[in-house]
């Protein structure tokens, strides 16, 4: 599995830091819907799903957080602790964050909606999918 990190160019001076995000230029698809999650608390696990078609930048605004990301496999584990790198995740990659710290702030840009019925929600399932797409 290919696990693909986004430069994101931080400007700055004295007064601080800014980075742009900008569809096309350094998030490579459309941005259809953003969100991010903070106070996630201590020994919490989120996600445990895979898309079908969703593309998705994470970026850690504040603090850190690990994923543990699944092709079907192959498990890598990633740390996300700079707010200018971005973690590109495509479709198909069975996803868990965790290990947040008090601090997190992470965010996602995703290239769709939310549609529910793009969500692979059990294990077994996304490994048969995986398994039939090869």
């Amino acid at each position: 599995m290919e696990i693909q990190f986004i430069e994101l160019q931080s400007h700055g001076d004295s007064r601080g830091s800014l980075i742009a995000l900008e569809e096309g230029e350094n998030v490579p698809f459309k941005i259809k819907r953003v969100y991010y999650m903070f106070d996630t608390k201590h020994g919490v696990t989120r996600g445990f799903h895979a898309h079908k078609k969703l593309k998705q930048l994470a970026i850690p605004m504040k603090g850190s957080c690990r994923f543990l990301l699944d092709d079907g496999n192959d498990k890598v584990e990633v740390l996300l602790d700079d707010p200018s790198k971005g973690l590109l995740i495509d479709s198909f990659i069975w996803r868990e964050m965790f290990d947040f710290t008090k601090d997190c702030v992470l965010m996602i840009l995703a290239d769709s909606l939310y549609d529910e019925s793009d969500y692979i929600r059990d294990y077994e399932e996304f490994l048969k999918r995986v398994a039939n797409d090869s």
